[in-house]
């Protein structure tokens, strides 16, 4: 069945009738997204998956529409509290459209566990020795997981550091390790913890750390778009957006309100999937800072030879299909099947996708109208709703707030007292 993120009407669906549409579009069943309404989760789920647990969070879930990547429509499952978030990236997706949607890439799915080794006499020597070592210390760290290794995955290299600190002089050895469709945290710190006793020996020191590093920098997604310069909305607009993000690539006080936007797409899809943000996220600012030391901006713009914007993006994504909450949380189940994504590769380069479709929209709207006139205005929505208003006066109370330019909870409340007054 060919599937199709173009569909028209879906803004103005209700909840129910968005889930259905969200479901045909992507060609599954329609009951494959009710996990959507319930949240996902119970409490008895909840007290399963953390010490303590006392209930559960609710996060709006919504489907950003018009994506397509290498030639294929992706509806895409977005958690977020953020007013404007998903409008913006489908709104992105539909102007890539027209050239051809988003063109993606990714390296193999590897990430690398540290084994930091203390009070090594000789550093230099021990390095040497335990690359001597190194095709029996794969061995043993293999063993810790055959399955991984049956399914084509595995150590791939082990290499050794000497890193000067201030207390001294450490060697740390990293384990490289293929982890095929799971995030992979489970698999290599349960690698280095094996490895550690030997490691000590043969480096003649003490074993401290044993665990991975969210410096994915060997696991990156790549995501690449053409924007038409008449739907973005003409030659100038296309050189503000150059200019805008030339900035954030120079000054690092710019370049992270620019990667936060990137992250405000990433983000949504990794939580919407029962994702690790917080590792996703490490990763993407530390291969922020380059080689000279200096945060910058993760995402590059400039125009081809016929005047349209060309996008890029390139950072670490450890995500996975198997383990962690991606199989336990009912609607991050029913997010993948949303994505219809068979592999964490799949799954990493819809979600850089999806991080460049929210960086371009977001310098959009600042080349343009600004930031605030879009996002205030949802915005003004959760207002009036904190300040109490009902579904029939919502949109009354949010069109005075925005025509004042007005939108706090004091003047919602003010505007709500004054509709309940007798003739308001």
């Amino acid at each position: 069945m060919t599937r199709q993120s173009r569909i028209p009407g879906f803004r103005d669906a209700s909840p129910a009738e968005r889930r259905a549409m969200a479901a045909k579009g992507a060609g599954v069943p329609a009951e494959a997204l009710d996990a959507f309404a319930s949240g996902g989760l119970t409490v008895e789920q909840a007290d399963h998956m953390i010490e303590n647990a006392a209930g559960t969070l609710g996060v709006p879930l919504g489907v950003a529409t018009n994506f397509t990547v290498n030639g294929v429509d992706v509806l895409v499952p977005m958690a977020t509290e953020e007013p404007s978030v998903v409008a913006a990236a489908g709104n992105a997706a539909r102007i890539a459209r027209e050239r051809g949607g988003f063109h993606t890439s990714s390296s193999a799915p590897v990430m690398q566990a540290q084994v930091q080794v203390l009070d090594v006499a000789d550093p230099d020597g021990a390095r040497l020795r335990l690359l001597e070592a190194r095709d029996e210390l794969i061995r043993l760290a293999d063993d810790q997981d055959p399955q991984l290794v049956s399914l084509g995955g595995g150590v791939r290299d082990l290499t050794v550091r000497i890193v000067d600190a201030r207390p001294g002089r450490y060697v740390v050895v990293h384990l490289v390790v293929d982890v095929r469709d799971a995030m992979g945290a489970n698999a290599v710190n349960t690698m280095a913890e094996a490895l550690a006793g030997r490691v000590g020996e043969i480096a003649g020191g003490r074993v401290l750390l044993r665990i991975l590093t969210n410096k994915a920098d060997t696991r990156l997604a790549r995501a690449r778009a053409v924007f038409s310069a008449d739907a973005l909305g003409g030659e100038r607009i296309v050189g503000d957006i150059v200019h805008a993000a030339a900035l954030a690539e120079a000054d690092p006080y710019r370049a992270a309100t620019h990667n936060k936007g990137i992250m405000n797409g990433i983000t949504a899809v990794v939580l919407a999937t029962g994702n690790d943000t917080r590792a996703v996220e490490a990763g993407a600012h530390s291969h922020a800072v380059g080689a000279d030391g200096v945060y910058t901006a993760l995402s590059h713009f400039e125009v081809d030879s016929d005047g349209d914007l060309v996008g890029t993006l390139e950072l670490p994504m450890p995500v996975g299909l198997i383990g962690g909450a991606t199989k336990v949380h009912a609607a991050a189940g029913s997010a993948v099947r949303l994505l219809g994504v068979a592999t964490a590769a799949e799954l990493a380069e819809i979600v850089a996708a999806v991080g460049l479709a929210q960086n371009l929209a977001a310098l959009r709207a600042l080349a343009t109208e600004g930031i605030q006139r879009g996002h205030m205005s949802l915005h003004a929505r959760n207002v009036a709703v904190a300040a109490g208003a009902t579904a029939d006066e919502i949109p009354e109370v949010v069109g005075r707030l925005i025509a004042d330019r007005a939108i706090r909870a004091d003047r919602a409340e003010q505007v709500l007292a004054e509709l309940r007054s007798p003739g308001g």
